[in-house]
């Protein structure tokens, strides 16, 4: 699933189409991702609105159109949005697409877990669902003393597992959890009970570090992280920890759902 870093690298690719108007609205009425919000909904709500700002917050993003329109996208597992040529004919996984004054804006996702909303807010602000998600992990509002409450309060949940909640974490997806324990040395199914007050703090600053190093790598232009990264390492069994002073075999596991993996050596 996308997570942080590529979920910024997906919301600047429909940024082409800012300042244009949307003139029509092609959908596949019956896919999966129009189950919170209908297609005929969607047609209505941006049709002859013009497209003025784009926003992510973690896993999902929320474009803004004139007169208080509001289309939020979560990419789900294999959403993707670019943007293709004015007469492009929408192929098969691509179930939205706005028709601009010389392009398209298409949003396709062939495995369907993503999903839309549609708001029309009568000041034109964010609808409230948006303004009410946690802070960022790049904002002030990620402050350490917030985070470590946020620890604190889930003693018995393991590192990894407790990374991934998105009220405490937003954007923070497998990958970065994995990368995060990894470089602070703390064995991803640690419970966070266990964890001292230097720990606490070392996750809060490994946390925002990971996070502007994949806006910078990935979220930038979808460029390959280098080698030191456990990124690199850790998607099959068989990887070695990039730490030139280690090179130990890295593990892998399930942890409560996801597969995890680490470095008995560092992380042990």
């Amino acid at each position: 699933m996308p997570e942080l870093a590529e979920v910024e690298y997906y919301r600047k690719q429909w940024n082409p189409g800012l300042g244009h108007t949307v003139h029509k609205v092609l959908t596949h009425p019956n896919a999966r991702i129009f189950r919170d919000a209908p297609a005929t909904a969607v047609r209505k709500a941006l049709t002859g609105r013009t497209f003025s700002a784009s926003h992510a917050h973690g896993k999902q993003m929320m474009f803004e159109f004139s007169d208080g329109g509001w289309l939020g996208l979560h990419l789900g597992m294999t959403g993707k949005l670019y943007t293709a040529a004015v007469d492009h004919k929408p192929e098969k996984s691509e179930h939205l697409a706005l028709v601009l004054d010389d392009l398209q804006l298409v949003f396709s996702d062939y495995r369907m877990f993503g999903k839309l909303t549609i708001d029309v807010t009568d000041d034109g602000e964010a609808p409230d669902w948006w303004k009410e998600l946690p802070p960022q992990i790049l904002d002030r509002g990620f402050s350490k003393k917030r985070h470590e409450q946020f620890v604190r309060r889930f003693p018995k949940t393991p590192v990894k597992t407790l990374l991934l909640d998105q009220r405490g974490f937003p954007g923070i997806g497998n990958w970065m959890a994995d990368e995060i324990c990894w470089r602070i040395g703390i064995a991803p199914q640690t419970v966070s009970g266990n964890l001292t007050d230097p720990q606490i703090e070392a996750l809060w600053k490994a946390t925002r570090k990971v996070s502007r190093d994949a806006i910078r790598v990935i979220g930038s232009d979808w460029s390959d992280p280098p080698q030191s990264w456990l990124f690199k390492h850790r998607w099959k069994n068989g990887g070695n920890c990039p730490r030139k002073d280690c090179r130990s075999e890295l593990l892998r596991a399930d942890l409560r759902g996801r597969t995890t993996c680490w470095c008995p050596r560092c992380q042990g």
